[in-house]
């Protein structure tokens, strides 16, 4: 596909790559990688695309680089991989009350932190 790209463990993958189909198609970027570190194992990763996360298991992945992730699956495949099954997981937005307007006080105050739900 791109002929400086790397190939690097998935322990090194960082959020946002891009995640390709077989035949090269762009289907989303890593959200995370998924691993069970107590037996050092790859157990895939999970896609952010267009239409929520999905799951590619470890052995749907064809190779891992620094520019993008390469699938071992045709591009019709891939844009029907099943969602994580998992909990979901969310995210703070520490700087959602940074200002001085009156609202940020109280949400400093009462602790409104305003979560957000990943998909």
């Amino acid at each position: 596909m791109e002929g400086d790209a790397r190939r690097i463990s998935y322990q090194a993958l960082p959020k946002g790559v891009l995640v390709r189909a077989s035949g090269g198609e762009e289907i989303g970027t890593v959200e995370h990688v998924l691993e069970v570190p107590e037996l050092d194992v790859f157990d895939g990763i999970v896609v952010k695309a267009p239409g929520g996360l999905r799951f590619a298991d470890a052995d749907q992945v064809a190779d891992i680089t620094d520019r993008y992730v390469l699938l071992n699956l045709p591009v019709e495949e891939a844009e029907r991989l099943g969602r994580p099954q998992a909990p979901a997981v969310y995210h703070a937005d520490p700087s959602e009350h940074a200002g001085g307007s009156l609202h940020d006080w109280f949400g400093r105050m009462f602790g409104r932190g305003h979560w957000k739900r990943d998909r």
